[in-house]
């Protein structure tokens, strides 16, 4: 899944976590990183490929906001993993390997 590759890399999680106060331009999201703007544009068009963030060209600017459905769809996505299924018998999956307290 695009998603999750995307996700793996921090200054990308940063910028969403910038953009879950709402909408903002490439341009204030770039002033929030030492490295180029070039760079950030870069992680935008990555978070732009993989779904996560919807953008907007509002005159000369591009105006980013998070997309919320793709975000609905990967936490449902991660709760399957973590579902018991019938094959199983309902159990959950045991995290770790050691013993229990």
């Amino acid at each position: 899944m695009d998603a999750f590759r995307a996700l793996a890399d921090p200054t990308r999680r940063e910028i969403l976590r910038l953009l879950r106060d709402g909408p903002k331009t490439s341009g204030e999201i770039a002033e929030q990183f030492p490295t180029a703007w070039a760079t950030i544009s870069r992680h935008l068009g990555a978070l732009r490929d993989a779904g996560l963030i919807l953008s907007e060209r509002n005159g000369q600017q591009i105006v980013y906001e998070l997309n919320t459905t793709v975000f609905q769809d990967l936490v449902e996505h991660l709760l399957d993993w973590v579902r018991p299924t019938k094959r199983d018998g309902g159990r959950r999956p045991r995290s770790g390997g050691g013993k229990h307290a």
